[in-house]
């Protein structure tokens, strides 16, 4: 029972951590109409700053330059590139996107090269014990801080001008733009958010127990997007709910596995997506999703 308690309590930290990057996707999605297949190399962007500067800065400056780093890139991405599309549609960012992460993630992946850098967190290998649950101290922080930033999140979409212009844009740009709402502010603040985001949760990723930041931190993300997808493309709540039951179902197949034998080594890597899959058959838009009424 101790074990199942323990893979249930790593699952749930895990998935606050997955929740952070999906509700990246979220934002940008609501703000810009994009899905933002660049997401990944960005989170290994900001971690890899960290791992860079810790040594001459310290560990916490250096997150700081590490969070801001992520957010100023999305945040240009979005400004340059994006903002820039003749005819918007969703294939063609999604595109767009994806030469973006190619061209992020090579340069980044030439830079760290075969090491395996450390981000010098200062918790290191430490753990926390409580009600017979061993967890990594890294976890533990990464839980309180992903519940603290999704609050200060929810009252930035509730009671701010910015707030009411990601809800006015996905609702309807042009309208937006015509009642004097600044889509392109609206749009590069989420974009920055999600950027932001997508760096504290690369931190988390990279310390203990994973070994550090190597180019493969960037594949993380993609265990992210069922997560989203999971929630509803355009609900934070959502995103949270999705990440959750994302990252349970991943460590208990993880934890599991040598039980589950029969259906492959690596199976914990699948299950995201067979999760998502089980889910959509269900519920086509998601937990959180709303169906699309269309009047005839």
């Amino acid at each position: 029972m101790s074990y199942l308690l323990s893979q249930l309590v790593n699952g749930l930290s895990l998935g606050l951590v997955l929740g952070l990057i999906a509700v990246g996707f979220v934002v940008v999605f609501k703000a810009t109409g994009v899905l933002n297949l660049a997401h990944g190399s960005v989170l290994l962007l900001g971690a890899y700053l960290v791992a860079k500067l810790h040594e001459p800065l310290g560990f916490w400056l250096a997150a700081a330059a590490g969070v801001l780093g992520a957010a100023a890139v999305a945040a240009l991405i979005n400004t340059l590139l994006v903002r820039r599309v003749a005819e918007p549609n969703p294939g063609t960012f999604a595109i767009l996107t994806i030469g973006v992460d190619i061209l992020l993630l090579t340069e980044l992946t030439r830079e760290i090269g075969n090491d395996v850098l450390s981000n010098g967190a200062p918790w290191g290998a430490d753990v926390v014990e409580f009600a017979g649950v061993t967890l990594p101290a890294s976890r533990a922080i990464a839980a309180v801080l992903a519940i603290v930033l999704f609050g200060v999140l929810g009252l930035l979409a509730a009671r701010t001008d910015w707030g009411i212009g990601m809800r006015a844009a996905a609702a309807d740009g042009d309208t937006a733009s015509l009642m004097g709402i600044r889509l392109s502010r609206t749009s590069a603040t989420g974009w920055a958010l999600a950027g932001a985001f997508a760096a504290i949760a690369g931190v988390f990723l990279t310390s203990f127990p994973a070994t550090g930041v190597t180019p493969s931190v960037s594949l993380v993300a993609l265990a992210a997007i069922p997560a989203w997808v999971l929630g509803g493309f355009d609900s934070i709540p959502g995103a949270i709910v999705g990440g959750l039951v994302i990252g349970v179902a991943q460590a208990l197949a993880v934890g599991y596995e040598s039980q589950l034998h029969f259906l492959g080594r690596g199976f914990g890597e699948v299950v995201p997506y067979a999760v998502m899959l089980l889910v959509l058959l269900v519920r086509p838009q998601g937990l959180f999703g709303g169906k699309e009424a269309i009047r005839v």
